[in-house]
């Protein structure tokens, strides 16, 4: 059994969902979300909650249950107050800046890297600090991790890029070692 498919989910004033031949919608005051659901959970919408049920007692069925309850939550929760991931460019010389619908980064490489930003997707750039925002978290990691891919933290000073609240542990170099 699915604790998380077995709590209810409340629907927030000012949201409007709809099922629809498989495909849940979720509109609200950031904009609409929509996702196909395979028929093998029963989604049942009240007036202030929706819930959900699997149709057979399988293994398979019950992974789906919990899986598409946190993908309706993230819909509710993408349409009412969004996403964000902040990323944060450590460097000298590391740089980036925004140029219409790209991203254009000097990470220390002998060119400019430019990389397009998704559809739905808002992208502020402020003294080496990308904060990420929009309506669909899997769309805003995903961006995220892309950029962040193009030049990690590497480990003896620090410098890449790295997720705002991410620890990056620091080696000693070589002086250090051969010194003990």
């Amino acid at each position: 059994m699915s604790l998380i498919g077995k709590k209810p989910i409340l629907i927030p004033a000012g949201v409007q969902v709809k099922l629809e031949d498989g495909n849940f919608f979720a509109k609200g005051p950031l904009g609409e979300s929509s996702r196909f659901f395979k028929n093998d959970i029963n989604i049942t919408i009240g007036e202030k909650e929706i819930t959900l049920k699997p149709k057979k007692d399988d293994n398979k069925i019950a992974a789906l249950w919990g899986t598409y309850a946190s993908h309706i939550k993230n819909m509710i929760e993408g349409v009412t107050k969004g996403f964000e991931k902040v990323l944060v460019i450590e460097g000298i010389g590391y740089k980036a800046q925004t140029d219409g619908q790209n991203i254009i980064l000097n990470l220390g490489f002998s060119h400019l890297i430019k990389v397009e930003i998704t559809n739905g997707l808002k992208v502020t750039i402020e003294k080496n600090v990308i904060k990420i925002f929009g309506i669909n978290k899997e769309e805003v990691g995903s961006f995220g991790a892309k950029i962040r891919a193009l030049k990690k933290p590497e480990p003896y000073k620090g410098k890449g890029i790295r997720y705002e609240k991410e620890i990056v542990r620091r080696k000693s170099g070589k002086k250090a070692a051969t010194a003990a």
